[in-house]
């Protein structure tokens, strides 16, 4: 088994496995480009078989995307889903509507870049009885932060300020196929009050 050879490893790699570990555990995704996030993703590549075997314990899967650069812990009955309300499932199938539209215009090695503006205005294009409020979409922006899916730009509670979107947000979505997404924003119907909650690996 690999981790009978984890005294092998310095104190500093074994800090570094265990600092990882609990970061997948709290927010369940790493990407490769967020600042804080970077060492631990390439730490995770370089020992890979190891967080492979300590998670495999434990019922986890990883799913590592190495052309985007991102990761996923993923429990393997879905115990770790993480619940949301309407509100906080409409802005997550905006992020990934608007990461799809920016990559084109994108080099390959540029992060995706939005304004809060240009999120707020498409939430209000699909025209919900229900409009967000400035408190509630912030709330919701720093709780995809919290999770590695975007890092804000400036002051989060101003509509220019920008939002780096990461490819996290590529496996928060379990689909590749970006029409799947918008027949999803589709289907949302527009009545106030909904509290239905939605599941989102």
């Amino acid at each position: 088994m690999i981790l009978e050879n984890f005294e092998e490893l310095n104190s500093g790699q074994k800090n570094m496995f265990a600092k990882t570990c609990l970061r997948l555990l709290q927010t369940g995704f790493l990407a490769r480009d967020k600042r804080d996030n970077k060492d631990m993703y390439y730490f995770l590549i370089s020992y890979k078989k190891y967080f492979d075997e300590y998670f495999s314990i434990m019922n986890y899967e990883i799913n590592l995307d190495r052309e985007n650069g991102a990761v996923q812990l993923v429990h393997q009955d879905n115990s770790n889903v993480l619940r949301l309300n309407k509100e906080e499932t409409v802005i997550l199938l905006i992020l990934r509507i608007l990461y799809h539209q920016h990559l084109s215009d994108t080099s390959i090695n540029d992060n995706i870049i939005i304004s809060i503006n240009e999120l707020h205005e498409y939430y209000d294009s699909l025209e919900l009885k229900k409009k967000i409020n400035k408190t509630d979409l912030v709330k919701i922006l720093r709780m995809y932060k919290k999770y590695n899916i975007i890092e804000p730009i400036g002051d989060i509670t101003k509509s220019n300020s920008k939002i780096i979107i990461f490819p996290t947000v590529l496996l928060a979505i379990n689909t590749s196929v970006i029409n799947d997404v918008y027949d999803l924003v589709s289907r949302i119907e527009p009545t106030q009050g909904s509290e239905d909650d939605e599941e989102v690996n």
